[in-house]
């Protein structure tokens, strides 16, 4: 089994008065895509910036591709970093913003023009090499950012909320093409975001922070249908989360619940009126007021439905539920 790229120990990280990333021991295999999930003020920004060298910790040790790099210097690590703003060069064209980097290292003019081409080829920018940034769509600008930090080729690429400045539909698109680099390369990406959903459709795995801490690392299946605390249940995706004994609580998904007119045949039935529903095209969401548990979030699917036979808002129902449909949480 190989080592892991990147080994984090004992990391901690305050700001005055405030801890901001707090004693965190993390491990990211190699060409894997790692998501650091969290709210704002979690942590997430703030190791990612030690990783790259942009903020030094006060305490513990960072390892990169076996090499202790706590105390080195940014331009010293095989690491390159990708920026939310972006930051190109409003003056300079879309190639010379590429491979700014390339020259800063005094390579020849003929080494970087190959590298800068093959950059552009990877992120299908290879006819628009000679455009100013100020000429390219969001997307390609983010394409051209992501290029740049492909060109230095870094065994580490590190991603401070790369699709932020993309309208939802331009989006969606990116992950997968991000996604599919990723694959191609054979790099290893770590990307921060807050988004849980975007998060959970890149990141082969993830960890999931909040006030500094990593409370739970795995996959984005793991996360979802198996949160450790009350926390991630309610971060990672939606969920029904209500306690069943004394300091022992249950998380049950929306969609793993039985919506219906009659009682249903499950371990688990409260009746209740449905409130307010959102209808979402293939599925929808429903606020039911229960009498035993409050209010309930319950999903179904649309696909087989017509529209005379949905659920109305103010009509009596069911919920059911087995023990095994949902995840039991000890805090």
């Amino acid at each position: 089994m190989t080592a892991p790229i990147v080994k984090i120990e004992g990391i901690a990280k305050r700001y005055g008065t405030v801890q901001a990333v707090a004693g965190v021991d993390l491990e990211i295999e190699r060409g894997e895509l790692f998501a650091l999930l969290g709210g704002s003020g979690c942590g997430k920004t703030t190791l990612l910036r030690m990783l790259a060298g942009l903020e030094t910790p006060d305490s513990g040790r960072i390892v990169i591709d076996g090499q202790d790099m706590t105390g080195v210097p940014p331009h010293r690590r095989p690491v390159n970093m990708m920026f939310q703003s972006y930051a190109l060069f409003p003056h300079m064209s879309v190639a010379a913003n590429v491979g700014y980097g390339l020259r800063r290292e005094g390579l020849p003019k003929p080494e970087i023009a190959t590298r800068v081409a093959e950059a552009l080829a990877l992120v299908q920018l290879q006819t628009l090499g000679e455009r100013r940034p100020s000429q390219l769509s969001g997307g390609q600008r983010q394409r051209v950012a992501l290029a740049r930090a492909l060109v230095k080729r870094p065994k580490l690429l590190l991603l401070d909320e790369p699709l932020a400045a993309l309208d939802r539909k331009l989006r969606e698109g990116t992950r997968f093409e991000m996604v599919r680099l990723q694959e191609q390369l054979g790099l290893t990406f770590v990307v921060v975001t807050h988004d849980q959903e975007e998060a959970m459709s890149m990141a082969s795995r993830l960890a999931v922070m909040n006030a500094g801490r990593i409370v739970q690392t795995g996959t984005p299946h793991d996360l979802y249908e198996h949160p450790a605390t009350r926390f991630v249940a309610d971060f990672i995706g939606v969920a029904n989360i209500f306690e069943v004994a004394a300091s022992r609580w249950m998380a049950l998904r929306p969609e793993k619940i039985r919506l219906a007119a009659q009682r249903p045949d499950t371990a688990h039935a409260v009746s209740g009126k449905i409130v307010d529903i959102a209808y979402e095209g293939d599925r929808s969401l429903y606020r039911v007021l229960t009498e035993s548990r409050g209010v309930m979030l319950v999903s179904t699917t649309n696909v087989t439905r017509t529209r005379e036979s949905l659920f109305q808002r103010g009509q009596s129902v069911w919920l059911g539920w087995n023990d095994d449909w949902g995840q039991t949480l000890d805090e």
